[in-house]
């Protein structure tokens, strides 16, 4: 009875902040190791992150779902209805209902589980149980097999295809009775063979494609802090047991369902992909709610922790955790199109639409014209057989097959190059990205931080020298021989707060080893602060006489943590008192403070304006050096509330923090990535604009920016008066480009970018050299989208918790692979290891968008084009068909395809870092320039070529004249020319395969010419280095193969109606395809305007081209000797030269050329 009132007085009251009882507090336990970059999530359990629209996913449903009737069988119960609630099993529900893990105390759940809360489990009891129950793994979600299959057969062309299976087979039976065709049943029987080749493919790529992506995601950290054997040690998540104790911090997410058996007090959770709320959700140790998944002690698989620590008790674990459960009653997560597929769908339409518009086209012209006049020319199956050449002749059906290989081989170089995408829409969008915004700790430097300096406000030391010595005794010495008494004083103080206002702690396995080789549990810079005091003096003792009673953990929006410690200096005091130590932002502590430790006299001192500015120009002194700034203050504070209510962790928000003294200052340098400089020119020699938004004092994040090359001139950078002065003067939407200062660089504070209009954002943003300094999750959040908002892609990169609002709102989110899982989570892709792997993204990124307008380019002339023409002037000028509907689809489906494939192992042609990124709204893959370049000027020679070819066989071998043959309409039959119908059908059919034949060869000048945009096949040949690719004679030989097949083969001679053709026919289009590549070397004007071009950007403006020529400017890049890129210059030289004058410099990189076509 006892029991059942204390559950409920903590159901009515919960407290929001465990703490330790004074007899329970064990220094070495009792301080944070949750800091660690570690991982907490089932590799498997990353179904989560396969797609960022969280909202169409069905969990959130499911959850509440759950959630309502576990609360509704309960209140049943309570209140004795024995009412029925529904007729159908409820296996999660009952499930559920029946745990009690969270109405019981933590030491029950604990003896429940047979663990030990201060020493955990033994490596063999996890070994047992981990055989028992198996891994922590959640379940595949399930497929929707049968709406897959459903899409492979009926999708995208194969709905169009499916019309041409049925027609083709009324042409066969009953349209053709009494006498019905075998030709018809062939063509029914090949297309019907298309569309399953499709489906197989379209399978297999998706197959192929979710093992790429399983496997890049397989390689992603994930570990968990676990207590075994009385030691803290890190193992994979998958395999945590129940029983198993679990620290988790800020950062991490949940590796299993847990009870909290400990918090810091301020530890909330992001259950939103659980609940689809955005609200987070505050930790306790004690039964919030009655109801399992609502009491706020349990802490749910895959939610992430959003502030503050704890520890916890595994208590479900994989298929049985509440993630699990619903897994395997929710459908499978509906995936958003990526671009490509959007771009594949507005094409599809677009072709539709044009094949039924000129199939109607062929239809009335039939009805209304041709049976009137020509009534004996063509009957309904010819008719038919015409419309759907016209259907087939349009319809490119080799195209998705190239699109889905060329990504799927991208995303395997990504992975091959250390770069893990999540999804094939990131490869993509990074072509488009002009603008990076990163985040400095861990991105751009090391995150190996290192005090190399300790300030007081009246003392700089610097410890360069004396972290050089061998031993702790002569460091200190080497100190204290530079220290006055009072100065020994001062640092013995900074010394004792380091050790004790610290969330880090050495791990026991390395504990052993020298100073700098030991591993530290914790962030980056409470590492450097407890490896400075360790050096120095080891701190055991000191945290055994001076334990803590409650701790504040530090983050990102706060910027400070908070200890309190029991003390024997203040036993002695009537009240309860505790020594406060704080440490944190100096601009953020230093408005608390009102006295400082004078190392000078050995004694506190007010902090009068005096002692500031020189507190001021110590810091900015360090900032200036790229150092971050760390202040350490104290007081002495009894509080009003007990300590172990709920009121007491809002007290000490409130009440403690005010009235500090200064103890001194940390100088830490973290030293940037060795390639970091060299990623940064990389980028902006793309027309990439490089900036950094980091949480640092801005003139340290102007030191490091200037150090790696993100602010390149000598002069100090534009401030926010600079802004205010000229931001006035700015017109709605535009900056006029006299209003711009000549110095291109900017520094802003956080706290200034809440000040500003859109007005001043338009000026801010177009600046091309920019840092952020003091920045909260909040502001970092808002300059991405105040940059997206003025038509830039912008690009995230990060490791942190606080960036990860900017990393999912960003256009391509980049998360560091040692980075919290909170960032990993938010981001579309990953580094694994060197920073520079961005480059290589981003140029991968680029060349997918290329090749993939290469693999259309080249399929649309000869698959679409060249086959239209022969049906209309069949139809409309009553020439014998040149080509037949059965050597359309063997060109689409077998010829080409085979030679596009080649194309996606292409290598770039030029150096794709020195051109600007494309415009990702207004350049399209499949836009007006590729179709004019493929039927316009690729597709009419083709076309022209074919045809005379056709017609040269007809006036060479049957001396029928070309001008004969139009208009012939029903008069080539029996005795046209004095040759019977089956002479004149021979001549028809070997025509036919003459016009297949001259596409097949001059389909291999086409992607010879395709394959170089810029040079001619002399200057770039696919046999020697750096261009080579010897696919392109393997795809040549295939598609020679296939014609020689088709056309000499008796047995599909009889069934599809071909012939074999002449030898000369062969020979004669080989230098008509040659001839797409004519061009002699380029002049030495050509190489003065490349090397102009690279000038231009290393002159330090990657954004002002104005040294190049206009003709220049047109192409995209320098032209070379041949007579396509001239054709380029000549076609699309007034639009962009216009566009040039009128630039946005707003956005200087949208509105530079598409240089692809």
């Amino acid at each position: 009875m006892e029991e059942t009132s204390a559950t409920q007085h903590e159901v009515l009251s919960p407290p929001r902040i465990a703490f330790q009882q004074d007899d329970e507090i064990r220094p070495d336990r009792d301080r944070g190791r949750t800091r660690d970059s570690r991982r907490s999530l089932s590799r498997d359990s990353r179904s989560s992150i396969r797609t960022r629209a969280q909202s169409t996913s069905g969990i959130p449903i499911e959850f509440r779902t759950l959630s309502i009737q576990v609360s509704e069988s309960q209140a049943i119960a309570r209140t004795g209805s024995k009412e029925k609630q529904d007729d159908g099993k409820q296996p999660n529900r009952d499930y559920f209902e029946s745990l009690d893990f969270h109405v019981l105390s933590p030491s029950n759940v604990c003896q429940l589980l047979i663990s030990d809360p201060d020493e955990g489990i033994t490596k063999d009891s996890a070994a047992l149980r981990l055989q028992r129950n198996g891994k922590n793994i959640l379940p595949h979600r399930k497929e929707n097999y049968a709406r897959k299959l459903f899409f492979y057969v009926f999708g995208g062309f194969c709905s169009v295809l499916w019309i041409g299976v049925i027609i083709f087979f009324i042409c066969w039976r009953p349209l053709g009775d009494p006498n019905p065709q075998a030709y018809n049943l062939g063509l029914a029987i090949l297309v019907l063979i298309v569309i399953f080749l499709q489906a197989c493919f379209s399978a297999f790529q998706d197959w192929s494609t979710k093992k790429t992506m399983d496997s890049i995601l397989d390689l992603l950290p994930s570990d968990a802090l676990v207590l075994r054997d009385s030691v803290f040690t890190k193992i994979p998540s998958t395999d945590l047991v129940t029983g198993d104790i679990v620290k988790i911090s800020i950062g991490n997410k949940v590796p299993a369902d847990m009870r909290l058996l400990s918090t810091s007090g301020d530890i909330r959770f992001d259950r939103s992909m659980l609940t689809g709320e955005p609200d987070e959700i505050e930790g306790a140790i004690h039964m919030t709610d009655s109801n399992f998944l609502e009491s706020r002690n349990i802490a749910l698989t895959g939610t992430l922790v959003t502030n503050g620590s704890g520890t916890g008790i595994v208590v479900l674990t994989g298929a049985n955790t509440v993630m699990g459960r619903i897994a395997k009653a929710t459908s499978s997560t509906k995936d958003e199109p990526t671009l490509i597929q959007r771009e594949i769908t507005r094409f599809v339409k677009i072709i539709v639409c044009l094949t039924v518009l000129l199939a109607s086209l062929i239809l009335f012209t039939w009805v209304g014209w041709l049976r009137v006049k020509h009534h004996t020319f063509m009957n309904v199956v010819a008719m038919l057989n015409n419309v759907m050449g016209c259907v087939v002749a349009f319809i490119p059906e080799g195209m998705p097959i190239g699109v889905a290989l060329t990504l799927m081989m991208v995303a395997r170089r990504m992975k091959a190059a250390n770069v893990l995408p999540k999804g094939l829409s990131t490869v993509e969008t990074l072509g488009c990205v002009n603008v990076i915004c990163s985040d400095k700790t861990g991105t751009l430097t090391e995150n190996r931080m290192t005090v190399v300096s300790v300030g007081f406000v009246d003392q700089h030391i610097s410890l360069a020298e004396v972290l050089d010595t061998a031993t702790s005794n002569e460091k200190m010495q080497s100190i204290s021989s530079n220290m006055s008494l009072s100065g020994k004083k001062a640092f013995e103080k900074l010394h004792f707060a380091a050790h004790l206002c610290n969330d880090a702690t050495f791990d026991p396995v390395t504990k052993d080893l020298p100073i700098p080789e030991r591993k530290v549990q914790g962030n980056a810079t409470d590492a450097a602060i407890l490896r400075f005091a360790e050096t120095f003096q080891p701190g055991q003792t000191l945290l055994e006489n001076h334990p803590i009673a409650f701790q504040i953990p530090f983050n990102s929006k706060n910027k400070w943590m908070l200890t309190l410690h029991d003390t024997p200096e203040l036993l002695e005091y009537e009240e309860r008192t505790y020594l406060a130590l704080v440490k944190g932002a100096p601009d953020v502590l230093l408005p608390k403070c009102t006295s400082y430790w004078s190392y000078e006299t050995d004694s506190p001192k007010p902090l009068d304006d005096e002692a500031k500015e020189r507190f001021s120009a110590l810091q900015d002194r360090l900032s200036r050096k790229a150092e971050r700034v760390i202040l350490i203050c104290q007081r002495e504070y009894s509080p009003v509330t007990a300590l172990h209510s709920n009121a007491f962790g809002d007290e000490i928000v409130e009440h403690c923090l005010c009235n500090l003294m200064i103890i001194g200052v940390f100088g830490i340098l973290d030293p940037p990535r060795p390639e970091t400089a060299k990623t940064v020119a990389d980028c902006r020699r793309a027309g990439i604009r490089f900036f950094m938004v980091t949480g640092d004092f801005g003139l340290t994040g102007a030191a490091i920016g200037r150090s790696v090359g993100i602010f390149t001139g000598d002069r100090d950078p534009d401030t926010y008066e600079t802004i205010l002065e000229r931001g006035d003067n700015v017109l709605e939407g535009a900056v006029d480009p006299s209003l711009l200062s000549s110095n291109k660089s900017l520094l802003l504070e956080g706290y200034q970018l809440n000040l500003l209009e859109k007005k001043d954002w338009d000026l801010v943003c177009s600046y091309e050299e920019i840092v952020f300094g003091r920045t909260t999750p909040e502001q970092k959040l808002r300059i991405v989208n105040e940059f997206k908002s003025r038509g830039n892609a912008v690009a995230v990169t990060g490791d942190g918790v606080n960036d990860a609002p900017a990393l999912r709102a960003a256009d391509v989110g980049i998360a560091i692979a040692s980075g919290s899982d909170v960032a990993l989570e938010a981001a579309d892709l990953v580094l694994m290891d060197r920073f520079d792997s961005i480059v290589d993204a981003i140029r991968l990124g680029r060349l997918v968008f290329q090749n993939l307008q290469k693999v259309i380019g080249y399929l649309l002339p000869a698959g679409s084009w060249s086959e239209i023409w022969p049906v209309l002037l069949n139809v409309f000028f009553g020439v014998p068909l040149p080509l037949s509907s059965f050597l359309m689809i063997i060109i689409c489906v077998f010829t080409d395809l085979f030679l596009s494939l080649s194309l996606i192992m292409e290598k770039e042609e030029f150096d794709l870092l020195s051109i600007p990124p494309r415009n990702h709204k207004r350049d399209h893959l499949i836009n007006f320039k590729i179709y004019g370049q493929s039927y316009l000027f690729i597709g009419v020679m083709e076309t022209i070529c074919a045809h005379s070819m056709f017609f040269l066989y007809m006036w060479r071998h049957a001396q029928i004249p070309a001008g004969d043959l139009f208009f012939a309409f029903e008069k080539y039959q029996d005795g046209f020319h004095g040759y019977t119908q089956d002479q004149l059908t021979s001549f028809n059919v070997t025509g036919q395969c003459v016009y297949f034949v001259t596409l097949v060869v001059l389909q291999w000048g086409n992607i010879l010419s395709i394959r170089n945009k810029r040079l001619s096949i002399l200057q770039a040949d696919p046999l020697t280095k750096p261009r080579r690719n010897l696919w392109l004679f393997a795809g040549a030989l295939i598609s020679l193969a296939i014609a020689i097949f088709v056309t000499e083969v008796p047995g599909i001679q009889r069934l599809f109606g071909t012939a074999s053709v002449p030898i000369e026919f062969w020979l004669l289009p080989l230098p008509l395809a040659l001839a797409y590549d004519e061009g002699g070397d380029p002049a030495n004007e050509d190489r003065e305007d490349r090397e102009d071009w690279r000038k231009g950007v290393e002159m330090g403006d990657p954004f002002n081209f104005s040294i190049i020529s206009d003709q220049v400017i047109s192409a995209g890049i320098p032209p070379c000797g041949s007579s396509k890129s001239m054709l380029i210059i000549m076609r699309e030289g007034a639009e962009w030269s216009h566009s040039k004058s009128s630039a946005s410099i707003g956005s200087p990189a949208s509105s530079q050329p598409d240089s692809a076509w």
